[in-house]
């Protein structure tokens, strides 16, 4: 007995052994792969062999959630276009949701937490977002200082200008505060506020505006943009009635509206966001100050939210978007669009899931060129060059601002937004801005 338990014994030891070596195996094969982030804010992990993990931040409740969800499925399809290869990495995916239904909107504590949930996810190198401004304002500095970081962030949609330079309408400190390392961690395919308020005030100015009343929602984003049209248009020779704020939990807006007719202006620029009650805004100052026109950022996007709240009262309302409509779009563009299509049955692209794809694409480039480290990736972001991609060929400045500005107007005709014109401001009216 003794013996046999013996000769078990020797034999069961080589069993064990084997049996750790598998499990060694396995244990070796996730820790290599990426960390899941929490589910609480993400969704499932995409390709959850990949060893470096991407996030998306964007708000997925609220009015905006037909765009931003469309624009985490061009995210998946451009990783998925590649393989989910990365140069000699393998990539894994999770969009995250930086909005609450309280709010409908980015709330500032999810976009925090969120991004210390990046911060300490070893296997996070990149993050698509935000789509706010005021968002990342939060996120980039908590990315900046990320252990083994910075770790890059690309954005498809902030416009803001003091995220990254300074200028009229950006606030003290600005855009250092936000790099606490000393480091650039962050770039943008879209361009900077200073450019859409340029473009902005060019089409007010084209439309025959020679007065026109600003008005803003008290939000970064919204007061930046607010300032460069205002400053664009006094370039331009127009004059600014009030440059003043609304408040988003209004429940109406029947005085402002009346100041708005009493200052005698025939336009009215609104720099926020639809979500901050902008449609009964425009319901208000439609009835208020009948055929005033109308001109709006592309916070007031998608337009087809803006119709839905607004009414016919949006009928004529002008809306820019920072970047180019879809059937302008060079080769690439056409081609993404045609075969994003397809998964999204038949339906166009929005135009910020085009931009949003390009993110995707920028990040696939730089992490292919990198080291596969956190800094590396953000390293090789500013040195990433974009030849005939889906939005044509582009780089990044030192400050991570995209080297392509076109801003695209739209205009709601017919309860539709329809593409209006491209404009390509004056650079020294966007100096001015």
């Amino acid at each position: 007995m003794k013996n046999r338990i013996l000769a078990g014994s020797v034999a069961g030891t080589a069993v064990v052994a084997a049996l750790l070596a598998v499990m060694v195996s396995v244990a070796g094969a996730r820790t290599s792969g990426a960390t899941p982030l929490p589910a609480s804010s993400c969704s499932a992990i995409q390709n959850p062999n990949g060893d470096l993990l991407i996030a998306s931040d964007l708000p997925l409740q609220g009015a905006g959630r037909t765009q931003t969800i469309q624009m985490t499925k061009a995210i998946a399809f451009v990783f998925a276009q590649h393989n989910w290869k990365a140069g000699n990495y393998t990539l894994a995916y999770q969009s995250c949701d930086d909005s609450t239904a309280q709010a409908g909107k980015w709330d500032s504590g999810k976009v925090s937490a969120n991004a210390n949930a990046y911060a300490q996810d070893a296997s996070v190198v990149g993050v698509i977002g935000t789509f706010n401004s005021g968002a990342a304002e939060i996120e980039i500095p908590i990315l900046n200082r990320a252990a083994n970081g910075p770790i890059a962030m690309v954005s498809p949609a902030n416009t803001y200008v003091g995220l990254t330079h300074a200028g009229p309408g950006t606030a003290s400190g600005e855009p250092g505060k936000y790099y606490p390392t000393g480091k650039r961690n962050y770039a943008r395919v879209v361009a900077a506020d200073d450019f859409q308020g340029a473009a902005d005030a060019t089409l007010a100015k084209q439309e025959g505006i020679k007065k026109v009343y600003v008005l803003n929602d008290k939000e970064a984003y919204g007061q930046g943009v607010a300032t460069n049209f205002a400053n664009a248009a006094k370039k331009l020779g127009i004059t600014v009635a009030a440059n003043t704020a609304w408040d988003g939990k209004a429940s109406s807006y029947e005085a402002l509206a009346s100041k708005i007719k009493a200052s005698g202006a025939q336009g009215v620029f609104l720099g926020g966001l639809i979500c901050e009650n902008g449609g009964k805004l425009i319901k208000d100052i439609a009835a208020g100050a009948p055929g005033i026109k109308i001109f709006a950022p592309d916070g007031f996007t998608p337009v087809s939210a803006v119709v839905q709240e607004a009414g016919t009262s949006a009928e004529g309302l002008f809306v820019s978007v920072a970047g180019l409509p879809n059937d302008k779009l060079p080769a690439g563009g056409q081609a993404f669009v045609k075969a994003f299509a397809k998964t999204i049955g038949g339906k166009q692209a929005d135009p910020y899931t085009v931009y949003a794809a390009q993110a995707a694409e920028v990040i696939v480039s730089a992490v292919a060129a990198s080291d596969g480290t956190r800094a590396g990736v953000a390293a090789q972001l500013f040195k990433t060059q974009i030849k005939n991609g889906i939005l044509g060929t582009f780089g990044f400045n030192k400050n991570g601002d995209v080297t392509a500005n076109p801003v695209t107007i739209y205009k709601v005709v017919s309860g539709a937004s329809k593409t209006l014109k491209v404009i390509v401001p004056d650079n020294t009216l966007v100096a001015a801005a």
